[in-house]
């Protein structure tokens, strides 16, 4: 008798014990930093890029990693929001991270420049244009006749 009762409270434990182990494993995924990063991006993938493709990349990296941002905290704010942010963003996230880390060393190593943006152009004063189109006259009516007054009638 005393082992089936042992058998139920190794049972009860290992059952209160297991939330506590899932969200200690939560836990961890928090607490990557910035070094962790980059274990999730290829540091060759912009050897080869030169300067006009680094920046286009850069600029849709760094809209990819405001975008995610922007769904983590989305997510945060609902119902079991943190677990469902780094269940469903996170991974996308630091990736992204990795690759905007090695995309701005390749960007650096070239010695890119930002390309300045061109002003806007001048508009130049329209002149006036002449229509050559034939001008409709407007169809004079018959006039109606006033109230109350007769009509005229020819007589023959």
């Amino acid at each position: 008798m005393t082992d089936r009762f042992r058998h139920r409270r190794v049972r009860r434990a290992a059952l209160q014990a297991a939330p506590i182990a899932f969200a200690l494993s939560l836990g961890g995924c928090a607490e990557m930093n910035d070094t962790m990063t980059t274990a999730f991006a290829d540091p060759a993938k912009y050897e080869l890029y030169d300067c006009k493709q680094l920046e286009a990349e850069r600029k849709n990296l760094a809209s990819r990693a405001a975008e995610l941002q922007g769904l983590m905290t989305k997510a945060d704010s609902g119902f079991a929001g943190p677990v469902v942010a780094e269940m469903a963003y996170r991974n996308d996230y630091v990736a992204v991270r990795g690759q905007s880390h090695y995309a701005e060393e390749a960007w650096q190593k070239n010695h890119c420049r930002e390309t300045p943006v061109p002003p806007p152009p001048v508009a130049k004063p329209v002149a006036p244009t002449v229509s050559r189109k034939p001008v409709k006259q407007p169809v004079k009516q018959p006039a109606k006749p006033v109230a109350g007054s007769k009509p005229e009638t020819s007589v023959y």
